[in-house]
């Protein structure tokens, strides 16, 4: 559920009583980001126990942290707690998980919103941006094209969402939290766009020849988990509340750190 690097401490938040984990009565934290949960999603559908483990129970103790220490809880959630009729969602929108993991993520937002007042919810989906790992669907493409070998993905054409950079949602959580806000928060950017598009564009900005994309529907995949299609948020709420906040796009993103 994580990953050490120079600039962070271990804590474990399934075992909080672990010797090696970070001295938070030391520390006595105001704010508890909690991001922890099992994200493979077809992994969740076939391993619901350990899927309950990760997300709910993570997030459970995450809780008991923040009743302990008076702090204040931001979760992460999903545009998987939706079915994916009727997207892109709205917060007040009707929930309905179509998989384990959309349910277990639902759950467990549930509870940080009944058990720590003033706590907030971000569903994101799509997320991508710069990280240590690389491991969203943008940066392990990029690391693709620039490697200059030629390959094939078969990306659904009918799965559509709201792709977002991490830095925003930072941004935009840093913002949230300064003004004392609370509740849920759809969080969108300025795209709205199915996976194959979304390569399309990183693809086409590399100029690369020697990849083809080829776009088939979800069923065609064969997944373990089914999808929710039509996902991803409007973030009217924020929007509303913030409308001088920018954020950027996918092609913003590209042009800054890949500039060609």
């Amino acid at each position: 559920m994580g990953y050490p690097t120079d600039r962070t401490v271990y804590f474990n938040t399934l075992e909080l009583e672990h010797p090696d984990n970070y001295d938070l009565d030391a520390f006595q934290p105001d704010v508890i980001v909690h991001c922890g949960a099992l994200t493979w999603v077809d992994y969740c559908e076939e391993n619901p126990e350990e899927s309950y483990l990760k997300t709910v129970q993570s997030a459970k103790e995450a809780i008991r942290l923040c009743k302990k220490y008076g702090a204040r809880l931001v979760y992460t959630s999903t545009d998987y707690v939706f079915d994916g009729t009727q997207g892109p969602y709205r917060e007040e929108d009707v929930v309905n998980p179509l998989n384990v993991y959309g349910r277990h993520k639902l759950e467990a937002e549930q509870l940080v919103l009944q058990e720590v007042p003033g706590s907030l919810v971000l569903r994101i989906t799509n997320v991508y941006g710069n990280e240590i790992r690389g491991k969203n669907f943008v940066a392990r493409l990029v690391k693709q094209l620039q490697a200059g070998v030629a390959f094939e993905l078969q990306l659904p054409y009918d799965q559509y969402a709201t792709p977002v950079n991490a830095y925003d949602i930072a941004r935009m959580a840093y913002r949230l939290l300064a003004d004392k806000k609370s509740g849920i928060y759809g969080v969108a950017s300025t795209d709205f766009l199915n996976r194959y598009h979304l390569a399309h564009k990183v693809v086409r900005h590399f100029g690369a020849n020697n990849v083809t994309l080829t776009p088939i529907d979800t069923p065609s995949l064969n997944q373990a988990a089914t999808r929710p299609l039509i996902g991803g948020f409007v973030g009217l709420k924020f929007a509303t509340e913030y409308p001088e906040f920018a954020f950027t796009s996918i092609n913003d993103y590209l042009n800054q750190e890949f500039p060609q």
